[in-house]
């Protein structure tokens, strides 16, 4: 079977009998443009597009997947970008679509064309609106994708000269300061004598 997305819309998924060929890729063509017709898809495409764009999806077995987390990881945040980009690009128009819908709750006089100019916005309206959804779920998914990636970028001599300056601290003692309620305690004796010992001297007299 061969699996086909498409750059404007990495979610959705073309399966068609065979391998990838041109024969596979024009039914899978066939099969997105009965998708768009019917509306159970809504992905707008650029003029000029062919079956040469979509883009082959190769499964990944779960041993492989055991094996290279860091692809994974990568598509991850591969298809984040994607739809970071198309959720930019619509965001300004959406926008402008969203301020105008308070013209319809308010006593303001609308003219027809400013009703159909708001009808029309609806599509980008809910285009945004669906692929920032989509973003938003993207982006906390790819925050596992992002950690292990910054767990295979590590430097090795990074982690022993760490462990190494931990081990080298030295532990720090603790001093107690002697305060003005902790006086010292002095005992005096009056009229104190003390004996000094005499050295016996080995001459004979």
């Amino acid at each position: 079977m061969a699996r086909y997305t498409l750059a404007q819309s990495p979610e959705v998924i073309l399966t068609v009998a065979g391998k990838d060929s041109p024969k596979a890729r024009e039914k899978a063509m066939a099969e997105l443009m009965e998708l768009m017709d019917s509306g159970k898809l809504d992905t707008d495409l650029a003029d000029g597009f062919s079956p040469d764009q979509f883009i082959e999806v190769k499964e990944i077995s779960m041993s492989e997947d055991r094996e290279d987390p860091i692809t994974q990881a990568v598509q991850v945040l591969n298809n984040l970008a994607t739809l970071k980009i198309k959720t930019q690009e619509l965001r300004s128009d959406a926008m402008q679509v969203r301020s105008q819908i308070d013209i319809l709750f308010s006593d303001e006089i609308v003219s027809e064309e400013q009703i159909n100019s708001i009808k029309e916005g609806f599509k980008i309206l809910k285009s945004f609106a669906q692929l920032n959804m989509k973003f938003l779920d993207a982006r906390s998914q790819a925050e596992n994708a992002r950690q292990v990636l910054d767990e295979a970028l590590k430097s090795p001599s990074t982690e022993v000269k760490s462990a190494i300056a931990t081990a080298a601290e030295p532990e720090s003692a603790e001093v107690t300061p002697i305060t003005d309620d902790q006086d010292e305690t002095v005992t005096e004796v009056e009229n104190a004598i003390v004996e000094v010992p005499v050295s016996k001297s080995t001459k004979k007299k």
